[in-house]
């Protein structure tokens, strides 16, 4: 009987199906609390113990990067309706940073796929290659013709990379007191914007 108790009496009938329940019960813990969580949270929820989950998660960053990957694809939908038809890659990128920044004060375990760990970040993993590659699934989603502004795939890399460690300086510190979104808009229009718009060929090759 003490096995029906857990798993809200209904036990996963594999492996598969008990990380996939673990996972979405971290997703739904974290949309609730907008915080951390930890893996006896998780166990607590679903009512098996911790080794339970340290079965399928060898740990809170495990798993929590598991949730943010689950997360995803819905970020980015939310993601791509925030800068629907903005085609200025100045105006689409700041769009964009402020709303990611946003979001993952929201749900912290986004920030993984943008940083490093959940418990203990490290600055030199934040250009690793798996967020360059979210970084650049991101921006593909933008409507913004970037061959047109003197963009190719290797420069593209770039400006994630660039993009990524504006990001990473808003993640380690917010600033006191953290700018407003608006004001946020402004300053990176001004630098960011400055820096993304100096890639256009009537730019790097002015007309005589």
């Amino acid at each position: 009987m003490a096995r029906r108790r857990g798993w809200g009496g209904r036990p996963p009938v594999d492996d598969e199906e008990a990380s996939r329940r673990i996972v979405a019960a971290a997703v739904e813990l974290i949309a609730q609390s907008g915080a951390e969580i930890s893996i006896a949270d998780v166990a607590q929820s679903l009512g098996v113990i911790r080794q339970t989950v340290y079965r399928y998660f060898t740990s809170a960053d495990a798993l929590m990067r598991a949730a943010a990957i689950a997360s995803v694809e819905g970020f980015l939908d939310r993601l791509a309706d925030q800068v629907a038809g903005i085609s200025d890659p100045a105006e689409a990128m700041v769009e964009g940073v402020v709303f990611t920044l946003a979001e993952v004060r929201r749900t912290p375990h986004l920030g993984i796929l943008l940083s490093s760990t959940y418990s203990d970040p490290h600055p030199e993993v934040m250009a690793s290659g798996e967020a360059r590659a979210f970084g650049m699934t991101m921006i593909r989603r933008f409507d913004v013709d970037w061959e047109h502004y003197g963009y190719d795939d290797e420069s593209l890399g770039e400006l994630v990379e660039y993009v990524l460690r504006t990001m990473q300086s808003f993640f380690v510190s917010p600033g006191d007191p953290p700018r407003s979104d608006d004001e946020l808009r402004r300053y990176l229009r001004r630098w960011m914007g400055t820096a993304i718009l100096a890639q256009h060929p009537e730019r790097l090759h002015p007309r005589v």
